[in-house]
């Protein structure tokens, strides 16, 4: 990252960028919507359309937005779960080497970036196979993508355990065994054994308690710094998302519509949309609850098979104009580490969300 904690400008496919780990470039996911008995295709469901974002190595990027907005599929894209439609996802993870796109990989060339690129998901309860004991669920990445075998298995399973804060004589035990705040660490472990160097969270700690998510918010902090690791997190939960982000991508319907480093963005979005996200964070002094309106926009939003033209806020946004309808933003940089996709960025007083105090500089 730059000074200013922006990312340097995309790189080319033969080179990284300085610190860039992965750069994703016009990524679209389209699911086709089909009809009648022969199943022939009737339009396509836009969940990802045209998304372009870098993340630095080490640094923890937030991907937020309302449910459906397309952030679950652009970490299930990275991870390769699905094959993207169109658009590139360069990986700069061989040291010295020339990027490689991840969209472009059958099978066999993603098996050794499957060791490199792990994800956590959301249910510790569904994303754990209850038949088999956490020695298979955790073990099961190292079987099939590398040559650990015997004893070395079972002392590697056995470290990573510890390494989330659980016992190593856990590893006969099986999922029932277990609270949901151990599931999640066992999820957790399963997702660091091969020593991943970027990891998808996808709303890792949403099906927790507060008090259990504080301390696996806690343990993935601790990892990153450990092992060097570099986080996409997923989440729909702003105070999370404040608390462990450096930077934070705003999607809607499918786009990223705002980038910038989490305090900037709190403090003062530059979309409309951002704006009715932030108004929407709880406000924590209860003499300032009833000091500001909140934000509440018309409308529903749009269906990603059908989006409207131009701007896709545009029939939600209260500050729309005529441009908006005709024209469709592309996302800008604006200066100061932030990118907006907004014809009006920069006229726009838009107001942030009210915070007890800023979060803490690492």
């Amino acid at each position: 990252m730059t000074d200013n904690g922006q990312l340097p400008p995309a790189a080319s496919p033969a080179t990284s960028a300085a610190g860039v780990l992965l750069q994703v470039h016009d990524l679209k996911m389209h699911f086709p919507i089909t009809k009648g008995t022969f199943g022939s295709v009737k339009g396509y469901v836009k969940a990802v359309d045209e998304v372009t974002f870098g993340v630095a190595a080490g640094e923890t990027l937030g991907l937020v937005g309302e449910s459906g907005c397309g952030k679950t599929t652009v970490g299930r894209c990275i991870v390769r779960a699905y094959k993207p439609t169109a658009g590139q996802m360069l990986y700069y993870g061989n040291t010295g080497g020339p990027a490689v796109d991840l969209a472009a990989l059958n099978e066999d060339q993603l098996k050794p970036y499957r060791r490199d690129i792990r994800m956590i998901f959301q249910d510790p309860y569904s994303s754990l196979n209850p038949r088999m004991p956490v020695f298979q669920n955790v073990g099961e990445a190292l079987l099939n993508l590398t040559n650990i075998r015997g004893s070395e298995l079972e002392d590697r399973i056995k470290e990573t355990l510890v390494r989330v804060g659980l016992r190593p004589e856990y590893i006969r035990r099986y999922p029932h065994a277990f609270s949901g705040g151990e599931r999640q660490r066992i999820v957790i472990a399963r997702a660091l054994v091969t020593n991943p160097r970027l990891v998808i969270c996808d709303e890792a700690v949403a099906a927790l308690d507060v008090s259990i998510r504080a301390q696996v918010l806690n343990l993935l902090e601790q990892l990153r710094q450990e092992m060097g690791l570099t986080y996409l997190f997923i989440s729909h939960d702003l105070s999370v998302v404040r608390y462990i982000c450096d930077r934070v991508a705003v999607m809607y319907v499918g786009r990223v519509v705002e980038i910038a480093p989490v305090n900037e963005l709190f403090r003062q979005p530059k979309h409309p949309y951002t704006e009715a996200l932030m108004s929407a964070v709880p406000i924590q002094n209860p003499r300032h609850r009833n000091r500001i309106a909140r934000v509440r926009l018309e409308g529903e939003v749009p269906d990603p098979s059908n989006p409207p033209s131009g701007c896709y806020f545009h029939p939600r946004c209260p500050y729309v104009q005529e441009r908006c309808r005709r024209e469709t933003p592309v996302l800008r940089n604006i200066g100061n580490g932030r990118q907006v996709a907004c014809h009006f960025a920069e006229e726009l007083q838009l107001r942030g969300a009210v915070l007890a105090d800023p979060r803490p500089q690492p």
